[in-house]
């Protein structure tokens, strides 16, 4: 069976997670760009899904990653980066998102649980006023340390000058 039915437009991943409350499951949610999945990815996911029951990944599309990472990137698609997350299995749902921020989209799914990862303090995270205000909790996950999308991109490009 194709893991692509987990990726879904707002619309649909509400309903999907309406459905998952009615049987009491806790929804946990983050977000990011997910640019060249790796091991610290993983983990990071893995762990967010500890967290509850379902994990849903807000993606970035890809003119918001430009923004917010430059004009190089995104290196993948975000139809690429979705079908990628879609075949983890801790990941229930991946919802694409256009903003800068995830803030419009916390908002519509009402998540128990906003996940983020250890660079992200919890008083400037996007969305955690508004999680904790509906009685949810905000979690702070630990970074793997020495993976990240950035350190992956420079190994290529210094490799590819022969470095």
């Amino acid at each position: 069976m194709t893991s692509l039915h987990k990726i879904q437009s707002a619309q649909k991943a509400a309903q999907r997670i309406a459905s998952w409350r009615v049987t009491g499951q806790r929804v946990v949610f983050t977000n990011g760009c997910f640019d060249l999945l790796h091991p610290g990815h993983v983990t990071y996911l893995e762990a967010a899904r500890g967290l509850g029951a379902r994990l849903v990944v807000g993606l970035n599309d890809d003119d918001s990653v430009r923004r917010l990472k430059g004009p190089t990137r995104p290196v993948l698609t975000v139809a690429d980066r979705a079908t990628i997350l879609a075949g983890l299995e801790a990941v229930d749902l991946v919802v694409p998102f256009a903003e800068d921020t995830p803030l419009e989209l916390i908002m519509q799914l009402r998540p128990d649980v906003l996940a983020k990862g250890g660079d992200y303090d919890p008083s400037t995270m996007v969305g955690a006023k508004e999680v904790a205000g509906w009685g949810g909790e905000v979690a702070v996950i630990p970074f793997v340390a020495g993976k990240s999308t950035t350190q992956i991109v420079e190994k290529i490009l210094a490799e590819g000058r022969g470095k």
